[in-house]
């Protein structure tokens, strides 16, 4: 039997699929000139150009407004910070001398150079296009901060464009693929010493001379920065000298550039970095579009690359040249360019075979989708960031027209049907985030006209200039009619501010705004035969039209003749919108919550009129697949947006019918040096041991990212313990150095020291002491080297081991004020300085604590040396000292893996762990938080008219339209509806574990 999918299969051009080889995809060949993508003039008509429509001639003229993204609140360093800089960096990066205090970071020299290049460009376009009556010209200014408005904040630059509509388009790609648009800030870090010299003690001289030729090279501003200011509140909290603080004593490389230029110098100072550590650079050919496929989903085929080879691969940007700017005299990245740095030659040809495996084993399959080219150009100013983890989550390819080129076809390529189709809904919900929206002033006859006093070229700039800024969106204006293109609330604010126009207030107008949502809601927003629709359009005057759009999509047309009918029928609308939330039961439990005849869901469902399904693993693609699978989310729940309130509601209900060790899937973040990293990923089979021990999933990032941030998840009541055993992975140790005394050195060596000192850190703190190691320490220097070596999920216990070996030496002759490496012990609040007015007799006789900065001892056995003071007594182990410091650590939440409510240690507490789906978007829609802005009163009153002098929107942080979680198109598993029967609210008891 022949493969639904396979080469020869009966697949018509309905279906819109496309099977192919992975040496006859259409995608650009390497060494393609910039700014072109061969795959535009492939056989296959990837993009079809903007053709006019019937209310624009080809040679009408009609003005185009738009903001240029420049990033003017991106600030340079501080200056203290400096170590160095790449020429030229300080002078673009600071504000000149004797500039005042309090001077806006859009001021900065590198801010006002990009402006005065935009301004420079658009002359040169208007002098150029003379003959064709093009005139471009550059508003900078700051938007009006109203309260009931979210508009745009800082400096806002924005181009005004005047001329026939098929030039005005072209001349809009040119300004943004010309300019630097979406600068950012990249940061490596880096351990002081691979780069200082120890005998000048001062950073080498071929370091800083390499970082200027990465920074020559790529076109970008490189800093050298100092490690950063460790936060006294964390500091205390990690014991000034815990896990984290070696982290933050590592040196910072700061790279200031355009998107790819930053990406292209943080890959070069990471191989840098490979090659002090003598590490073998190579580099290999592979086609662009091939990348996101054979890593996998997650990564997960390079990262057992990495592990068998041991070696560290690094893929190029996937989106190069949709920009198009490149820095003058710099040099871009190869698209098609791999690094592979490992231990040997011998390594990397490994690895490069491996990869060679993957392309040639690797089936791919294309789909194009039509997207609107405004939209196109939005998601890639917008969210470029969520499309790079879309495609990572489905090991799949997204290729987008070049920025601005007004080509409305996206072209999704991945290894397997079901992740296409994921990958591409999820792209639609991407597009469905963003509205459009036109005003039409009427005339009511031709007569009309001699008393219609339209406005002049310079008015209608100044207009649209004033729009557009304020609101986000773009803005063009041709024959007396709007055009609005942006996000939800840019949209909406531009009709407010248009309706602020004299002139357009005064006249007969008629409005209409474009909503896209996914076909599978066309009933769930209209209601059965259209009730909520005719609802709607009877209470706020306006009309309502379902226009079919594509495949996956269709647009809701909210048409009015008056702006507060249509605004209050838009947010009607909205609220009818599906509010979703999503998270994961194991499949086990699946049939004991639907209960028999789905009785048990149905009451749950009735009694807060929301719509539950679930999934199993054979509606994911069956039994069998990737373990990817198997924790992805699998029950959704959704509802009208007006009542979104009863999500979270509905989730608690079936979550508590959920085993603990099952219910709340959450996430911790450790953070580990990324050169460990390596190391870790050699052990991938122990990894994988303890993912499936603990039922939990292990992410280590990509390479090209640098991050120390290790993502544990999984179900609340295991991630401690497989944070804790994890941790347990990596070793650490702190060196403390004493002044050598004839009594101590016969002390370390007795039988004595054995028995009272080395055995019982061991014993009560998991940690080995090393004396003198090693030939770091001449044996004439008079000093003794003491080495702890632990694992980094019994750093908790380091500063009471040290204070434990410290008392015992101090007995012995040493004196405690000569030590070098103790940790000080964290001054409480006020604690301290009050016991002094307290009888210490009484404080004696207080039952000692049951808790412990260990976290593998519930106790530290019998309490010793009873007759102590109290201050001695505080700073013993299991001591109200310990508590303190516990209860310190609790409260400053510090992100240390080494404390215990972040390291999820035996000593974990169940507060700790944040449950995911109230921070994270794991849980809910991710751009939306399942759109949770409602009002505070009755969920289900319908307004009847907006309020004067009001913006009838919401004026809420965030997106505020609702939109469906982006797994629900794909899954296709059991749906149980509210039943319409009469039956009692609520559900039974909980039910007990599976059998």
């Amino acid at each position: 039997m022949k493969s639904l999918y396979s080469p020869y299969s009966a697949l018509t051009s309905r279906d819109g699929w496309r099977r192919m080889t992975a040496m006859s995809i259409p995608f650009p060949p390497s060494g393609s000139m910039p700014g072109t993508n061969p795959s535009l003039s492939s056989p296959v008509k990837l993009h079809t150009p903007m053709t006019p429509t019937a209310t624009e001639a080809p040679e009408s003229n009609i003005s185009l407004s738009f903001n240029v993204p420049f990033s003017s609140n991106l600030a340079g360093p501080d200056v203290e910070d400096i170590l160095h800089a790449s020429p030229g960096a300080v002078e673009r990066w600071l504000h000149p001398e004797g500039t005042p205090d309090g001077t806006p970071t859009h001021k900065l020299p590198v801010h006002s150079g990009n402006v005065e290049a935009l301004r420079k460009l658009c002359r040169e376009i208007t002098e150029s296009n003379k003959e064709r009556s093009l005139e471009a010209t550059v508003t900078v200014s700051e938007p009006k901060q109203i309260a009931t408005l979210r508009r745009p904040k800082g400096l806002v630059t924005n181009v005004c464009l005047s001329g026939r509509v098929d030039v005005v388009g072209q001349i809009r790609g040119r300004v943004l693929r010309e300019m630097p648009v979406a600068m950012k800030c990249a940061t490596v870090d880096i351990d002081c010493n691979l780069v200082i010299d120890a005998a000048t003690d001062a950073v080498r001289a071929n370091v800083l001379e390499h970082l200027d030729i990465v920074a020559k090279y790529t076109g970008t501003d490189i800093f050298l920065l100092a490690p950063r200011q460790a936060d006294p509140q964390t500091a205390n909290a990690s014991f000034n000298g815990g896990p984290d603080a070696g982290l933050d004593q590592r040196l910072r490389v700061a790279i200031y550039g355009d998107m790819e230029s930053s990406e292209h110098a943080k890959t070069r100072v990471l191989i840098m970095i490979d090659q002090i550590l003598k590490r073998t650079v190579d580099a290999m050919k592979l086609e662009l579009s091939m990348h996101t496929l054979i890593c996998g989903r997650s990564r997960k085929n390079i990262k057992l690359i990495e592990s068998a080879t041991n070696t560290a691969i690094y893929f190029p940007p996937p989106f190069p040249q949709v920009y198009g700017y490149t820095p003058p005299g710099a040099t871009r990245r190869s698209e098609d360019e791999v690094f592979i740095t490992g231990e040997n030659p011998e390594n990397i040809v490994q690895a490069k075979q491996k990869l060679h495996e993957l392309v040639m084993g690797t089936k791919c399959y294309v789909k194009d989708a039509v997207v609107s080219p405004n939209k196109i150009d939005s998601i890639l100013l917008e969210r470029l960031e969520k499309v790079k983890k879309i495609m990572e989550a489905n090991g799949s390819y997204v290729q987008f027209p070049p920025l601005g080129s007004q080509r409305g076809v996206v072209r999704v390529q991945g290894t397997e049907v079901l992740h296409v189709e994921r990958t591409v809904r999820e792209i639609m919900a991407l597009a469905g985030q963003f509205y459009s929206a036109t005003w039409w002033i009427l005339l009511p006859d031709p007569n009309a006209s001699n008393s219609f006093r339209a406005p002049s070229p310079s008015d209608i700039r100044a207009m649209l200039s004033d729009v557009c800024m304020n609101s986000g969106a773009d803005v063009n204006f041709d024959k007396l009619t709007f055009s609005i293109n942006g996000s939800d609330d840019s949209v909406k604010t531009a009709l407010f501010v248009i309706h602020q126009i004299p002139f357009v207030n005064k006249a007969q107008y008629q409005m209409r705004v474009k909503i896209e949502l996914a076909n599978e809601h066309k009933e769930f927003v209209s209601g059965k035969k259209n009730g909520k629709i005719n609802k709607i359009m009877s209470q706020s005057n306006v009309q309502i039209i379902f226009d079919g759009f594509n495949e996956y999509n269709f647009y809701i047309d909210v048409c009015g003749s008056q702006y507060k009918a249509t605004t209050v029928g838009l947010d009607l609308v909205e609220q009818e919108m599906p509010a979703s939330i999503s998270f994961h039961v194991p499949d086990q439990y699946h049939k004991r919550i639907i209960g028999i005849g789905g009785q048990h869901i149905q009451r749950i469902m009735k009694k807060y009129s929301v719509f539950v399904k679930f999934s199993n693993a054979m509606d994911r693609g069956g039994i069998g697949r990737e373990d990817d699978d198997i924790k992805v989310d699998n029950v959704i729940c959704r509802t009208p947006a007006r009542n979104a309130a009863s999500l979270d509601l509905v989730k608690q209900e079936i979550m508590d019918m959920v085993e603990q060790v099952d219910a709340d899937h959450v996430q911790e973040t450790v953070h580990i040096n990324r050169l460990y990293h390596r190391e870790l990923i050699t052990r991938m089979n122990e990894v994988e041991e303890l993912e499936k021990k603990w039922n939990c999933k292990i992410v280590f990032p990509s390479t090209e990212m640098a991050s120390d941030s290790i993502t544990i998840a999984g179900p609340e009541y295991q991630v401690p313990q497989a944070v804790d055993e994890f941790l347990g992975m990596v070793p650490e140790s702190h060196e403390i150095l004493l002044p050598s005394s004839t009594e101590l050195k016969e002390y370390f060596q007795s039988q004595e020291f054995q028995s009272e000192v080395h055995e019982p850190l061991k014993a009560r703190y998991e940690v080995d002491l090393h004396i003198n190691k090693g030939d770091q320490v001449e044996p004439d220097s008079g000093v003794e080297r003491l080495l702890l070596t632990y694992t980094r999920n019994n750093a908790g216990g380091l500063k009471d081991a040290i204070d434990f070996l410290i008392s015992r030496l101090v007995a012995h002759g040493l004196d405690a004020t000569t030590i070098k490496g103790a940790i000080p012990r964290p001054k409480s609040d006020s604690f301290e300085e009050s016991l002094p007015f307290f009888d210490s007799k009484l404080l004696q006789h207080a039952p000692p604590p049951l808790v412990t900065d260990s976290p593998t001892k519930p106790s530290f056995g019998p309490e010793e040396n009873s007759g102590a003071s109290i201050f001695e007594r505080l700073r013993k182990p299991g001591s109200m000292s310990s508590i303190s410091s516990f209860l310190d650590r609790r409260k400053h939440h510090t992100s240390s893996p080494g404390s215990f409510f972040r390291n999820g240690s035996s000593n974990g507490s169940k507060a700790s762990l944040v449950s995911i789906e109230s921070q994270n978007s794991a849980y809910r829609n991710p751009w939306n938080d399942s759109g949770v802005n409602l009002a505070e009163d009755d969920q289900h009153s319908w307004p009847t008219k907006a309020e004067g002098g009001k913006f009838p929107f919401s004026s809420n942080g965030g997106d505020i339209t609702p939109r469906h979680d982006l797994r629900t198109s794909v899954d296709s598993g059991t749906a149980v509806r509210p039943s319409t029967a009469s039956s009692s609210t609520g559900y039974p008891a909980p039910i007990g574990p599976p059998r």
